[in-house]
């Protein structure tokens, strides 16, 4: 390979490096163990606080594929991306989180698609990998989407509720981005907690015309219950999906195919949002009395979202959706709160079990 190919590789791996010394070490190998090797990582360290920055700059120092850049204060996860960006020289790039690891042929399964049909996004399955609070690996769950090679937005922007549905559209990491693209539409990642990414990807998916999907599970999806975002408190937890709703709401509307079926998968999802707040109200770092959560209930209620979309919304394989769905449709909120309660506890005390039955919806 000579110095020009490696100043332009096919592929930018971008990785945001922060609090990550234990796993980042995985991560970089399993790239560096790729059957296909036209490829950089460009690490941003973040100004961590640990040993990330380090490990990455020795392999940085045994590989010249690599790169790593070095904030001088603490910026985020979003700002670390968009820095990656602009180094990047890669055709495509890919946003790969630092505590999960792909299996070595990913790269190579990408670069086929593309040969056989070149396209602005190539997106694939991962696997759910749920580790306990002592960091042993409980179960798996695998989410694999069908195969398609969409060469129109006609075709495709149909399956996106489909994607959204299977929690595959909102991920970065989980999709191939045609760098050329993101640098003509200038697009940044947004300092936006917890929808980060699917405000970058309706962006992104708005007005493109060429989709790979492909029927795989290469990346595999760290979820810890010591550290993972999601078990985190987050005070606008519910304020931001609802942006999310709205933002999927407002995208299909744009295409033009905000169908009565579209409009009763986003009233599911919507759903589920509202159902998982009441179960995150009762949190005492909400800060919440009784009287409060009964009034955000209300609240919820009059919104013209959930009119327009919960009269709509179906659950065909949840209990506890079907359950929360005749509860809202009625407008009860005492009920409401009460199985808000419900899920509160069995989350506390039975975390994995709460961890199954969400990851099997």
């Amino acid at each position: 390979m000579d110095k020009a190919e490696k100043r332009n590789p096919f592929f930018t791996v971008v990785m945001p490096a922060y609090g990550v010394e234990k796993y980042i070490d995985r991560a970089i190998s399993s790239i560096r163990k790729q059957t296909f090797e036209d490829w950089e990582i460009i690490v941003v360290d973040d100004c961590t606080k640990d040993r990330s920055g380090e490990i990455a700059e020795r392999y940085a120092a045994e590989d010249s594929r690599i790169r790593v850049l070095h904030h001088e204060k603490n910026q985020g996860l979003s700002p670390a991306r968009n820095t990656g960006t602009r180094a990047a020289s890669g055709k495509y790039i890919w946003y790969m989180d630092p505590d999960d690891y792909v299996d070595a042929d990913l790269l190579e399964q990408v670069y086929h698609s593309i040969e056989r049909s070149p396209a602005q996004v190539v997106l694939f399955g991962h696997v759910e990998e749920y580790y306990d609070k002592k960091g042993r690996l409980t179960y798996t769950h695998s989410i694999c989407p069908k195969e398609h090679y969409f060469k129109s937005a006609e075709e495709f922007r149909p399956h996106i509720i489909e994607l959204e549905q299977e929690t595959l559209y909102g991920y970065a990491w989980n999709k191939f981005y045609l760098l050329d693209y993101i640098r003509e539409l200038k697009l940044d990642f947004e300092r936006i907690r917890l929808i980060e990414d699917i405000t970058f990807n309706v962006k992104y998916f708005m007005d493109i015309e060429s989709l790979n999907i492909l029927p795989i599970t290469p990346y595999h999806y760290g979820k810890r219950m010591e550290a993972n975002l999601t078990n985190k408190f987050v005070p606008d937890y519910f304020v931001l999906h609802k942006q999310r709703i709205d933002m999927l709401f407002d995208q299909f509307s744009y295409w033009g195919i905000c169908t009565e079926e579209i409009r009763s998968v986003l009233g599911s999802l919507y759903a589920r949002y509202i159902l998982s707040a009441l179960e995150r109200n009762c949190d005492k770092r909400s800060e919440m009395t009784h009287a409060q959560r009964y009034k955000w209930c209300r609240s919820v209620f009059a919104d013209g979202l959930f009119n327009e979309l919960i009269p709509v919304a179906r659950a065909k394989e949840s209990l506890s959706l079907r359950i929360a769905l005749v509860l809202f449709r009625w407008k009860r909120a005492i009920l409401c709160l009460i199985m808000g309660r419900g899920i509160y506890v069995i989350r506390k005390f039975l975390p994995m079990v709460y961890s199954k039955i969400k990851s099997g919806r």
